[in-house]
């Protein structure tokens, strides 16, 4: 079974950072939180006090990754998308979006903890304006 254990120690809600620890031997990196983020974070800390975990169950242990799964298939499910909804396209939607922005490939590459920058040249082959700019 496998976890989803963020844990409060891996949160700086002064410095608004987070350390972020891959699974698959990815690598670590530290991430900037918005302050949107940073209150919801300190609304919940307030809320569970009593709790290593920042993503709980009502029971207060920490979220199964099947738990996950169930979660973003139904919000998928509500949402009327043609097509069954999964965690891991969360992930990509996220490199796609980053290189639709024109982040650097290897700025994308560092921020999902990618070694290899193979693995994100799916995001950047499709961006819409990569040539926007070029002269």
């Amino acid at each position: 079974m496998h976890y989803v254990c963020l844990n409060w120690s891996q949160v700086d809600l002064s410095q608004g950072l987070i350390h972020v620890n891959r699974l698959k031997n990815g690598v670590a990196s530290v991430h900037p939180l918005s302050g949107q983020n940073i209150r919801a974070l300190r609304k919940l800390k307030r809320d569970y006090p009593d709790t290593q975990y920042i993503f709980i169950t009502e029971r207060k242990f920490s979220l199964v990754a099947g738990t996950v799964r169930k979660m973003v298939k139904r919000a998928g499910e509500k949402s009327g998308l043609p097509f069954p909804m999964h965690p891991h396209m969360l992930r990509h939607s996220t490199g796609f979006k980053l290189a639709n922005d024109q982040q650097n490939t290897r700025a994308i590459q560092h921020y999902m903890g990618n070694k290899n920058i193979q693995h994100n040249v799916r995001y950047t082959e499709l961006a819409a304006g990569r040539f926007d700019n070029f002269w």
